[in-house]
């Protein structure tokens, strides 16, 4: 397995490890309840840097990102950063990501851990406009502040004003005393907060900065379990169990990120299918009856006739309450709608609802 350049200072921690996509990652280290907590209540720290980063360069690379990704990255300045996704031939999904534009004609793409790979042959295979590609994932850390106060942690950091970063907004300068420090206004939990990228010779040094300087907040390290539980109660998709390869984004709900003001890969097959109309569609659901949905669960409706497949689901920490995601027939998935998850041969009541789970109390 591959190791993140901190896994030892996870494992000092007391973190448990697992094989997650090939990396030997954190999925804990108290409880995921707990961790959770942290990050809704106060701040927390994830070491995400088993994610790719891609550096495209040259004056086609926005050529290349725009025949590759479904939004449309036209729109970016330098400063800026965009959802968005890769559709395959056939209008299914190889990843989702995000694109940063550094400066002009310069792009930063951050990709899935477990598709680093397959998504740089993915660009390989449509740059045929010699836009250079280089990969720095094996390079560089990203962990990600998340919370209420992680600000107010890292704005002890750094002279840069943070409260300037607007969401998917970023800014390169000094933190900790490392320079070239990307701090970008992103993030995967709902909260607040920034992910920071840097050359992996400084992972100690900034860890352990935000650690010293985040005390006084009671600060976590926070691991992938967690990380699940936050981004569901968000409804934010997680790419191998609510999108892949044979999903569309107009199914996964991501019409927003797919733009028909530019041609991209099958863009036609996908502007064909809303035209159409869908057939099936993710929803997010919250369980009636006591019970836990997973992955894979069948879900039916009030005749007993299977309309879909759980494609995630768990308890959630700050509802105190079983929720998931899955995919229904377009007919059963109004908001309300009635539906049953098959858990342990039982079928359980549940209903939809609309995404997010959890919003915040003003």
């Amino acid at each position: 397995m591959k190791e993140v350049p901190l896994s030892k200072i996870h494992q000092q921690k007391g973190a448990r490890m697992i094989d997650f996509g090939g990396w030997y990652m954190p999925v804990s280290y108290t409880s995921i309840i707990e961790e959770h907590n942290c990050v809704r209540n106060h701040v927390g720290v994830f070491d995400v840097s088993h994610m790719g980063e891609f550096i495209l360069k040259g004056p086609h690379a926005l050529e290349l990102i725009q025949r590759c990704t479904s939004n449309d990255a036209s729109v970016l300045t330098p400063g800026k950063a965009q959802y968005s996704c890769f559709p395959n031939e056939k209008g299914g999904i190889v990843d989702d990501l995000i694109v940063y534009c550094l400066e002009k004609d310069v792009y930063m793409l951050v990709v899935n851990a477990s598709n680093t790979e397959k998504d740089w042959n993915w660009l390989c295979k449509h740059n045929t406009m010699g836009v250079e590609m280089i990969d720095i994932s094996e390079k560089t850390t990203l962990l990600a502040v998340q919370g209420p106060d992680a600000l107010t942690v890292l704005q002890q950091l750094t002279e840069i004003n943070l409260s300037s970063v607007s969401y998917y907004s970023f800014i390169k300068g000094t933190l900790a005393g490392i320079d070239n420090v990307l701090i970008a206004a992103t993030g995967y939990t709902g909260e607040p907060g920034f992910e920071i990228f840097f050359d992996k010779i400084h992972s100690e040094k900034i860890w352990n900065a935000i650690f010293e300087t985040g005390k006084k907040f009671d600060i976590k390290p926070i691991g992938l379990g967690a990380r699940d539980s936050l981004r569901l109660e968000m409804g934010y998709c997680l790419y191998g169990k609510d999108i892949d390869d044979d999903t569309t984004p107009l199914e996964a709900g991501l019409g927003w990120i797919t733009k028909f003001t530019k041609e991209f890969n099958s863009s036609n097959i996908l502007l064909n299918q809303k035209s159409l109309g869908l057939k099936k569609k993710l929803v997010g659901f919250e369980m009636i009856d006591k019970g836990i949905p997973r992955s894979h669960y069948q879900i039916f409706d009030n005749n007993k006739r299977m309309i879909g497949n759980v494609t995630s689901g768990t308890h959630s920490p700050s509802l105190l309450k079983p929720i998931g995601m899955g995919y229904v027939t377009v007919e059963n998935s109004k908001q309300e709608n009635e539906i049953f998850i098959s858990v342990r041969d039982k079928l359980l009541k549940a209903k939809i609802v609309k995404f997010p789970f959890y919003k915040k109390k003003v």
